[in-house]
């Protein structure tokens, strides 16, 4: 990530009421992943075409079904899952505005596409429910060239027009949900992630206010749900996974399958990743 782009301050938009919000916000380094108190800038919305870019390998790159690749259950390695205390919206707030040391565990994935590296950012919406938090997520659709129906974060591709990596990942949920950003505060960011399809990803993470209505757009999002936040941070839940790669390496990424209701929902490869990291930022 360039640093101008990391240093630029975040700002919430909602694009289709052009109006702004801004909060106490916050930058990532792109080398340490420690956060800094930004100070509050305002831009004019901007529109843009949205473009999922967190989810995993087109299916034309995919030589194997991630359900079925072997894998070593979370509880092996001994990790304890982040305290229920940890996750109130205080807690969140307070450890993104103290961050402690740490080190992310995943940071690129091998890279399986000609495509030129694009900026991209996505939003890890945490919603405040009463019974506690859940993290939003997007399935995709099934029409779609690559990643259909694969488990995402609302986000895409950073446009010239954004004003910076928030504006571009609240202007992707709004345009894929229609989450507005009158229900969201963001906290800050967590360092970024490659993607085999050369996406350079900074995950925007952010508190939701429970009363939102979403607006699904059916050209890119089957259906939005949510995953409670306490599952997902506890490593029980994760799965490391493993295959050969073509150049005699291993490829290596987490799945955390989680049952809802009748569906399982597969959350794998570079959301998977990305959750992982932000267990890993919790924890420390």
């Amino acid at each position: 990530m360039q640093k101008a782009a990391a240093l630029a301050a975040f700002c919430v938009v909602a694009p289709a009421r052009r109006q702004l919000s801004l909060f106490p916000l916050y930058f990532v380094h792109p080398d340490s992943g420690t956060f800094h108190l930004l100070t509050n800038s305002s831009t004019s919305p901007q529109a843009a075409s949205a473009e999922i870019v967190n989810a995993v390998a087109p299916p034309t790159l995919m030589q194997f079904d991630p359900r079925k690749v072997p894998f070593v259950a979370g509880e092996v390695q001994g990790l304890p899952a982040v305290p229920a205390s940890q996750l109130t919206a205080q807690a969140l707030r307070s450890r993104f505005a103290n961050p402690p040391d740490w080190t992310p565990e995943l940071r690129r994935e091998p890279r399986m596409s000609d495509r030129v590296p694009a900026q991209a950012a996505v939003l890890v919406p945490i919603v405040q429910r009463p019974q506690g938090a859940t993290v939003l997520l997007t399935e995709r659709t099934s029409n779609l060239s690559t990643h259909s129906g694969q488990v995402a974060f609302p986000g895409g591709r950073v446009d010239p027009e954004d004003a910076n990596i928030a504006a571009a990942a609240l202007r992707e949920a709004w345009e894929e949900v229609g989450l507005s950003a009158q229900y969201i505060e963001v906290l800050g960011s967590l360092p970024t992630y490659t993607t085999v399809t050369s996406f350079i990803v900074t995950p925007v993470v952010s508190l939701v206010q429970p009363d939102f209505e979403l607006t699904i757009n059916p050209y890119e999002v089957a259906q939005a749900f949510e995953v409670p936040l306490a599952w997902l941070m506890n490593p029980a839940n994760h799965r490391h996974h493993t295959v050969p790669a073509p150049d005699g390496t291993r490829r290596h990424w987490y799945s955390m399958p989680y049952q809802d209701g009748v569906d399982e929902r597969f959350v794998w490869g570079a959301t998977a990743g990305m959750l992982r990291n932000l267990y890993r930022f919790l924890a420390a």
